[in-house]
């Protein structure tokens, strides 16, 4: 661990937006993610846009096809040092 340095947080980012950039990372298109998570299209699309919640079961799927833990999508902007303080 002593070659990596804790980065700072930059900007907060919303589940809607961390699921977009994974997509984008893996350039999947929200057709790819729903025929890949069984997930509908038109709920990816108010997720992407966050319209509506993720949910636990949603996000474990999601995470799977996206090579992704679901903390990053359920928590996207969880700040460990803040809360390790508190």
């Amino acid at each position: 661990m002593k070659d990596y340095r804790i980065v700072k947080k930059r900007i907060d980012v919303s589940v809607g937006e961390s699921v977009r950039m994974l997509c984008e990372l893996q350039e999947f298109s929200h057709n790819d993610l729903a025929e890949l998570t069984g997930i509908p299209q038109s709920t990816l699309s108010t997720i992407g846009t966050d319209r509506i919640q993720l949910g636990v079961e949603r996000a474990k799927v999601l995470a799977r096809a996206l090579h992704a833990t679901p903390a990053v999508l359920v928590f996207p902007g969880w700040d460990v040092e803040e809360e390790a303080a508190a």
